[in-house]
């Protein structure tokens, strides 16, 4: 069993930065790939990012690609979402995951509020 909770979500302007923490409890993180997904107000829950158990593989929706960076700390648990240069639509609730392999989740946290204002 695996417990997310992220924190670092906020209010910032657009061209501004954030950075998401998730921090997660079991002693199998190591294993997990994480990931981040966002869910905006209307709209379905979409992929951000993902990291590989070894941190070695990355992937990136191609609309965060070049401006969010994912890596992860597998010494204190926890993975990390570097998001530079938003933009109003990157305002979402942004909700780590946690799972076996790319694409396969089993495992979600509750989200973190990132508004982006104009």
């Amino acid at each position: 069993q695996v417990q997310l909770v992220e924190s670092g979500g906020g209010l910032v302007q657009a061209g501004g930065s954030l950075r998401l923490s998730c921090a997660a409890s079991g002693r199998t993180f190591t294993t997990y790939t994480m990931g981040w997904f966002r869910q905006a107000p209307g709209k379905e829950r979409e992929f951000v990012a993902a990291i590989s158990w070894s941190g070695g593989i990355t992937y990136y929706a191609d609309s965060v690609k070049g401006r969010f960076t994912i890596s992860r700390d597998n010494a204190k648990n926890t993975v990390y979402l570097q998001m530079n240069s938003l933009k109003p639509e990157d305002t979402a609730v942004y909700h780590c995951n946690a799972g076996p392999h790319y694409g396969k989740y089993d495992y979600w946290g509750q989200g973190t509020q990132v508004t982006v204002s104009s």
